[in-house]
């Protein structure tokens, strides 16, 4: 089983190449999804997080309502640090889980884990190698501009609260340069696809 790290930054495509991947018959693993389940109700971590923070954090439905927790946690290092101690290793946990089930069922899975911050936190030694979806930053701006209906003020604000594409693109053992339209990406998804199947990368 291979295990690649997938990662990016804001309005890169990254979550478009992990959708390519899954196309060509990888299994892709979104690890904000993975996150999204930890939070659920009944899981371990949602009453850990009750304990810790109190009802304030739920929403009229008894659910934890995230963007609460998250204004919570941005203004205090310390209760982040909570936080992240409480749904890191469920989140590990459920990968691990994950990854058990795939390798049982196929031995040969390439499998593709989507993770927005690989570098900020440090897990690169996690995989086989990692493969960064990169584009210029005026494609960026103007991908997020339009998709999220921003200003070029505040768009380039988010951009810059990220680290940057081109210090990613260093760091990585391959890149997907994503900033040359639809084919041009497909193209270089498919070579690198096959270079791991037949075991010349990762």
């Amino acid at each position: 089983m291979k295990f690649i790290g997938l990662t990016g930054s804001i309005a890169t495509g990254k979550s478009f190449v992990g959708a390519m991947f899954g196309q060509l018959g990888c299994y892709v693993i979104d690890a904000d999804e993975l996150a999204h389940g930890v939070y659920a109700k009944g899981e371990k971590a949602y009453f850990e997080i009750i304990k810790a923070f109190g009802d304030g954090v739920l929403d009229e439905e008894g659910n934890i309502d995230r963007k609460k927790l998250g204004r919570i946690v941005l203004k205090d290092r310390e209760k982040l640090r909570l936080l992240e101690g409480i749904v890191h290793p469920q989140i590990e946990k459920k990968r691990k889980e994950l990854l058990d089930e795939i390798e049982k069922r196929d031995k040969n899975a390439i499998v593709i884990y989507d993770v927005p911050l690989l570098f900020e936190k440090n897990l690169a030694s996690l995989f086989d190698c990692v493969i960064v979806v990169w584009a210029d930053e005026d494609t960026q701006l103007k991908r997020l501009m339009q998709r999220n209906g921003l200003s070029k003020e505040e768009a380039l604000k988010r951009i810059r609260l990220q680290m940057p594409v081109d210090e990613k693109k260093r760091l990585a053992d391959i890149v997907i340069d994503n900033s040359d339209g639809i084919e041009r990406t497909k193209a270089q998804v498919l070579a690198v696809f096959e270079k791991i199947k037949n075991g010349h990368i990762c």
